[in-house]
């Protein structure tokens, strides 16, 4: 069937490019959390309580050639994270401009992740479709955003777009007992904000770069799905619904 056939392509690409963003913003890792966004690195942004920002991910080879890049938007209030995507902004060999096409047809273009340890809940909304998934995080994975170990060591000073920053190297110790290196450039005035990070994995490194940081606290109200947004309990449920009122308009009435 060339509906389900388009939607199955559909949700592939939209989960390698949520998931893209989740891996650039806190490097998922194997055993990380299941909705894409490794908790154990929220640890580094522990001194600022909320925020807001602007920010993009890169992702590049072993020989330092861009493969992908990613605007964002992101905002942090306690434990508690937000991330918005536009598919149609994603540039890189992942995503051709005809994907970005078929995914703003299918009401995929924007994507916005919310991430709640509290609740031991993750949200991935699709605005475009008045709808969201819900997704259980397990009890190590919301203990992760807390409890992960940091131990950092000064690498020297640098400056980013006018930002004079602290480049340290810090070893990420999760709940677990793993391991691994991330390097950070704290923004001495930017109350210590950590404007980069980057982390390799098998030689592909992730650096995410924040811009336009601001320090009051966003809306409680951001950080919950939509009111009369549909819920579904995973993306294969939320696009099989959507191919059936494709097909047959009346059965979602």
């Amino acid at each position: 069937m060339k509906v389900i056939h388009s939607t199955r392509l559909a949700v592939i690409v939209v989960l390698a490019a949520v998931l893209l963003p989740g891996r650039a913003t806190f490097a998922q890792m194997p055993g990380g959390s299941p909705a894409g966004v490794d908790l154990t690195l929220l640890k580094l942004m522990e001194k600022v309580a909320a925020f807001s920002a602007k920010a993009e991910a890169r992702v590049l080879d072993k020989e330092q050639n861009e493969l992908v890049t990613t605007p964002m938007t992101f905002s942090k209030l306690d434990d508690k994270v937000r991330v918005e995507v536009d598919l149609s902004q994603i540039k890189g060999k992942s995503v051709t401009p005809a994907d970005a096409a078929r995914m703003k047809e299918l009401g995929l273009d924007r994507v916005v992740s919310i991430t709640r340890p509290d609740k031991k809940q993750m949200y991935i909304i699709y605005p475009g479709l008045r709808s969201y998934v819900s997704m259980a995080l397990s009890k190590e994975d919301a203990e992760a955003a807390t409890k992960p170990r940091l131990e950092a060591t000064v690498l020297g000073k640098e400056t980013l777009d006018g930002h004079s920053c602290v480049k340290n190297k810090v070893v990420v110790t999760d709940p677990s007992g793993q391991k691994r290196e991330v390097l950070v450039w704290n923004a001495t005035d930017l109350k210590e904000f950590p404007i980069q990070i980057q982390t390799t994995e098998n030689g592909t490194a992730v650096v995410m770069r924040y811009s336009d940081v601001k320090f009051a606290r966003p809306d409680a109200k951001l950080f919950d799905p939509p009111a009369g947004f549909a819920k579904f309990a995973d993306l294969q449920e939320m696009m099989q619904s959507r191919a059936l009122k494709t097909e047959n308009p009346k059965a979602g009435k």
